[in-house]
Order: structure tokens, then sequence, then C-alpha cells
């Protein structure tokens, strides 16, 4: 009897679901199911810092994309039946926390809140809590800095305490309606398996050490005397939170009743710990220690896994977004990096840069036939503020040198080579730790759109390239993670052999081009490090939000009154 397992991906603008072949990963079926609400997905407000979710938009999602799949895979594959499938694993956006009540039941799916953006899901681009953020930050560094050097040094505006503090700031309604609050794919596993209520909902060790300060080592969450330093109501929320959080490759629970009804699943399989889109990608494209994958979308997540040179002290790697042990392949310790915009910010290009009749596959087209440094532009790319190496939101995007002659090519080369040399500063960040990375991977699905993009990644890396196959990595990873946990595989490396697959061709670099972009590298650097905190122009990129921030709400207060 054939053996399969599910992955769903529940990704910012959609959800996705894939079944998988454990003879050789074969991907037999998928199905995608669009977000409804908001504008591709997200929930958003007059404060361009906001970014909610539906949490009723999962749920359809989960229901329609299972059946969906499994309709296909009858339709296509002779003899499959759902009986088949052995086990679910489940991958989301994080840090996406979600307020519930006391039985598990988001906040945002009750009447008295439908339409309050505060008992929403809280959408890992949620950057309201940037004050919030950097509150954390800075105590954690005199009281708590084992908390934030495995942080990276830096609290981020898009995690789980900074967004539960700024909602407590700004909705105390909501803030004390909360019996508690759960990450999103701890909250779509509790749903799946009949385990939702928070006293037994497990929590992924993924979401907790990345995003929530958790650690064995210092006893789980933080303690309550420091949350009680950031405020009382925090260190009283964080008994109703949970104590221990379990590893991806172990089972949450089983498909229930209701559920198999719903999605045609056989009740009572498997459902694996949850587990983040990233990470999830980041097993499908093969992470081990030495091989770091960029899984590349709307936003890059760079993951590597290192051995720990001593068990008792996690590794201090100043930029990253989590070192947390067991959150990948159990006895490793992982490592998260990224760029909080990439595809967004070639999405933006087209939409707003492009004139009627231009295409932005003919601009690409132009742009792949620029030689480096042609353009004369140098661009950051921190669109949606910077998630590795300097952690901070409120930095933004900078084109410099633009002239007269500068063409919509030019730019959007000078935007594909900020995302390249923003990727060579995280890999010398890590590589700086005394942790050398002898493969890079890239995954996603923005790979497979634009191959002379990743070729400049190589160039400008100085680095061969090798592309995952699939472009579902995240499902994939889910996927993979649930036959481990159902037991089809000893361990994440056993299952990694069978299952992930790289295409032939890798991106090799062009000896002469890496040449200039070292140069221009320099200059990254250069500008990079003076828009830090501590840098020349660390106020610059600030002050300018704080008076767009003015002048929005001065419009909102005038728009207000002329209602009245």
């Amino acid at each position: 009897m054939a053996s399969y397992t599910f992955g769903i991906d529940f990704g910012t603008s959609s959800c996705r679901s894939l079944i998988v072949d454990l003879s050789d990963g074969r991907e037999i079926a998928e199905a995608v199911y669009p977000y409804p609400s908001g504008q591709s997905g997200v929930v958003l407000a007059a404060d361009p810092d906001v970014a909610r979710q539906e949490p009723a938009d999962y749920l359809a999602g989960l229901e329609n994309t299972v059946r969906s799949a499994l309709l296909t895979a009858a339709g296509t594959i002779d003899g499959f039946v759902a009986a088949e499938v052995v086990a679910v694993g489940v991958a989301t956006t994080g840090s996406t926390p979600i307020p519930v009540n006391d039985t598990g039941t988001a906040l945002a799916l009750l009447p008295e809140f439908s339409d309050n953006l505060a008992a929403k899901a809280w959408l890992w681009k949620d950057h309201t809590a940037h004050r919030e953020a950097a509150m954390i930050t800075k105590i954690a560094r005199h009281t708590r800095p084992e908390y934030i050097d495995a942080c990276g040094g830096t609290y981020s505006a898009e995690w789980f305490w900074a967004k539960i503090w700024h909602c407590l700031n700004t909705d105390r309604a909501v803030f004390d309606a909360a019996a508690s609050w759960v990450e999103l794919c701890d909250f779509l596993v509790g749903q799946l398996t009949g385990t939702s209520s928070p006293n037994e909902l497990k929590r992924s060790i993924t979401a907790a050490g990345h995003k929530a300060m958790y650690s064995k080592s210092w006893g789980g969450l933080p303690d309550t005397e420091f949350l009680a330093t950031l405020a009382p109501e925090l260190a009283e929320l964080r008994g109703r939170l949970y104590d221990s959080a379990a590893q991806t490759t172990e089972i949450a629970g089983f498909v229930t009743g209701d559920w198999a009804e719903r999605t045609g699943l056989k009740a009572g399989i498997p459902v694996a710990v949850g587990h983040f889109d990233a990470h999830a990608a980041g097993i499908a494209a093969g992470a081990r220690v030495g091989v770091f994958v960029k899984v590349m979308g709307t936003s890059t997540c760079d993951v590597t896994v290192i051995e720990e040179k001593d068990g008792s002290v996690l590794p201090n790697i100043p930029g990253m977004c989590g070192v947390v042990r067991d959150s990948m392949i159990p006895g490793k310790t992982s490592i998260e990096a990224g760029q909080s915009a990439v595809g967004d910010i070639f999405n933006w290009f087209a939409e707003n840069f492009l004139g009627d009749g231009e295409a932005l596959e003919d601009v690409s087209e132009q742009a792949a036939k620029l030689t480096p440094g042609e353009h004369g532009l140098l661009a950051l790319d921190w669109f949606n503020g910077n998630r590795s190496v300097l952690i901070d939101q409120r930095l933004t995007g900078a084109i410099i040198g633009l002239t007269l002659s500068t063409k919509p090519h030019h730019v959007f080369q000078a935007l594909v080579e900020a995302t390249a040399f923003g990727a060579r500063r995280i890999v010398e960040a890590i590589e700086a730790s005394g942790n050398p990375l002898k493969n890079i991977v890239a995954a996603g699905g923005l790979p497979s759109q634009a191959p002379w993009i990743l070729q400049v990644y190589a160039n400008a890396l100085g680095r061969e390239i090798v592309t995952s196959r699939t472009i579902l990595g995240s499902a994939l990873g889910a996927a993979i993670v649930a036959a481990v946990a159902s037991g089809e595989f000893e361990t994440v490396e056993h299952a990694q052999n069978v299952l992930v697959h790289y295409n032939d061709v890798p991106y090799r670099p062009d000896l002469v081009a890496t040449a200039r972009y070292d140069r221009l590298y320099v200059e990254f650097v250069f500008i990079h490090d003076a828009f830090a905190v501590d840098g020349p122009l660390g106020r610059v990129m600030k002050n300018l939000l704080t008076i767009r921030d003015e002048a929005t709400r001065t419009l909102l207060t005038k728009e207000t009154t002329r209602a009245r």
C-alpha cells in the first residue's frame, strides 16, 4: 500500500496543500486557496504599519485545499484513496499571534470582536509594535542579556511579545478578553486535532524559540520578573501561555471526526506539531550543517543548522532572528535570518514605476543585459524594514545615484542587487561566528521566475548557488516533518535523503562580474552601516517616518472632524 503525507502551507496571501509520495518525494497533487479578505489576504488600515488577517480565512483555506487536493489525487493517481495519507503537517507565517478565548477560538470569530483589528491575526509583517520592540530590547540588554543574545541582539516588532504588548497599550478590551495568545501554526494544529484549548495545545518550539524568547536553558518563556518590568499584565499573562514547547517532529494530536468530514482526510491520522513556513522550506531544501538555504518569496528567510560547540550555552550571533535548539532538526541548533522584503520590492516596482504598456518581463529582460555597475546606482532593500543584520523595522529603502539618464531597468537591477548584497551581509555574519557555509541553496517561488536574478546573486556572493526542485518548499517541508512524526522515517535527515531533490544545473559566479560586485559591495556596506542606529545617518529614516506619522494623524483628525 502506498503512503503519502499532507503538507499545508499558510502563506501571506494564500493557503496551499500538497500531497507527497513518501517513496520518492513526488508531489502528486496540490490545491491553493487565496484568502478573500483585505488586500491580497491582508487587512490594512490608515496606519501603514498595520497588517492583520482574518482567522476565518485560514479555516476556509484548510478545508478547501485539503478536500480539493484529495479529489485531484483521486482523479490522477490510479487506485489512490484518502486512507493512504498517513499524516499531516502544517507550516505558517510567523510570528503571527492570535488572541483566543479559553476554548482556543480566535476572538475575531466571535460576533463582539469580528470588526476589531486587534482581535484578528497579527500578521508577521505588522510593524505597529516597533516602540514596544525597542523597549524590550533596551530592558533585556540591561537585565536579561541572554534573552536578547539569542535574538541576535535586537527584538523585532514582527515578534510575539512586542505585538501582545502593543495590543495591551492600544486595545485593552481585546487584551483582557484573550485567555491566551497562540501562534498561527499552533492555532491551526489545535483546530485540526481538537486540542485548541490553551491548556491542552502543544506549542511549536520553532515559534517559541525564534519569536517568544523561549529556551529550556532559562526555564522556558521569559520569567515573570522580566515581563513585569515591561508591564505587570504581561507577567500575569505568562501563566496563561505555556510552560514547555514541542519539537515539530512530535505528534500534536490526531485529525478529529469533524475535520475528517470537512476535508476528506481519514479520522485519527497523526498531525505533527506546527512549523514556520521558512523553516519547513529549509528542510525541504536540505538544510543541514554547512548548508545555507535562502527561502525566497515576498520576503526572504534564511536558515541553516549548526553543531553546538558547548551544549550548555547558545552561540551568540549578532543580527540573527533567533538561534534555537531543536527548532528544525532535533539535536541541532538552527539559525534564522532574512530580509523583510524581496519579491515585495519587485512587485512594488512593477506596480508603481512602470508606465502604460510596460511589462515587468520586458524591463527584466533589459536589466538582465546590464553589466555590474553600468547603471551607476546603489540601493538598500529595506522597503519593509531590515530583518537582518540590523533588525530594525524603522529603516526604509533607498536608491542612490539617480540621474536624468536613469531608466526603469536600471532601477530594477539595482533593487535586485540590493537584495543580493543584503544576502551577502547575512552570509558573512554567520561565517564570522565560526560557522562556515559550504553550500547555498535557493528555494521558494522566486528562483523559478527569473533565472538572471539568481545569476546576480551568485555573482554578488561569489558563490555557487543550487536551486531546490520544488517551488512548494513550505508545504513539502511540512509533509516531510509529518512523515518523521508518524514514524515513516527515523530522522529528518533520513527523510531528506529520500524526499529532497535539486535542479541539475547550478548558478556559478562569473569572476569578472564578482570582482565588480566586490567593489560595489564595499560601498553597500558603508551606506548600510551608516543608517544603523549608531551610524552617522542613523536618525534620518526614523525621523522621516515620525514626520510621516504625524502628518497622517493630522489628516485623519481633519477627515474625522469633517465627517462629524
